[in-house]
């Protein structure tokens, strides 16, 4: 009976959805109309589901592409608590026009339920003085999404594309997981609402509307080489491009004037 048991719950594991993980890379705004201060939050979770948190170790390196030149944000960390675990934030100032594309390649993280080291390398732009300027530079990391939608500014129901690129390459037909960054406001109807997915065509190239108005962040994901568990036994890895955008309803005045 004890073994039935055992069998029972590990199917029951095995047939459960297995929760998406989204590395964060949060600012307090996407465009800072006089340029000044922003906060960037960090944080290892499950966006759409607002949580668990998952504890994430001091990052590899933290940047921001600025003027098309690389800035070390890394020693501007600062560890903060979100459910007893480990998060991370950092403030910096932007004090001329451009967009500042931030950036944070984290450790890995060892998934045990799917025997996976994972690695989420994520982006967001905030555009100083609302330039429009510079949004598409690429950091140079091992997988990461190209814009092809100006990332800043974007309406609720306007439609982000983007390239997936691995090694600075497109990846045909590569899978991105979508999740709003719920506020609480929004409860799914049932699983499938959760993550959504989506395929990029054979040049790498994918799109999605956004139907919400916050932060929406796209992770392309791509097998990365095998590994060792902390076990010592054999373990995959999963290497993910993610990339960050807001989404803003528009202003009910001016679609009442537009009547």
């Amino acid at each position: 009976m004890f073994r039935a048991s055992v069998a029972f719950a590990a199917l029951l594991l095995a047939q459960a959805p297995a929760l998406a993980h989204f590395q964060e890379i949060i600012p307090s705004a996407d465009v800072l109309p006089e340029g000044g201060e922003v906060t960037l939050d960090l944080t290892f979770t499950h966006p759409m589901e607002r949580g668990p948190v998952m504890e994430m170790a001091r990052p590899k390196r933290v940047g921001a592409l600025i003027d098309g030149k690389p800035v070390d944000l890394t020693s501007a960390l600062t560890e903060k608590k979100l459910e007893g675990k480990t998060a991370w934030t950092l403030a910096t100032k932007l004090d001329k026009p451009g967009a500042a594309v931030f950036f944070v390649e984290p450790q890995p993280y060892w998934e045990p339920a799917e025997k996976k080291w994972i690695t989420h390398m994520a982006k967001v732009v905030v555009d100083s003085y609302a330039s429009g300027e510079g949004w598409d530079k690429l950091a140079g990391l091992p997988v990461e999404i190209e814009p092809l939608t100006r990332p800043t500014g974007l309406w609720t129901g306007s439609l982000f594309r983007g390239i997936v690129r691995a090694k600075n390459k497109p990846v045909p037909f590569a899978e991105i997981e979508v999740e709003w960054a719920n506020d609480g406001s929004v409860k799914a109807p049932n699983e499938a609402f959760i993550t959504q997915k989506i395929k990029a065509d054979q040049n790498g190239v994918f799109a999605y509307a956004l139907p919400h108005a916050g932060w929406w962040g796209f992770a392309a994901l791509i097998d990365g080489p095998a590994a060792k568990a902390p076990d010592g036994g054999p373990a995959k890895t999963e290497l993910g491009g993610l990339f960050w955008v807001k989404a803003t309803d528009f202003p009910a005045t001016a679609a009442a004037s537009a009547k």
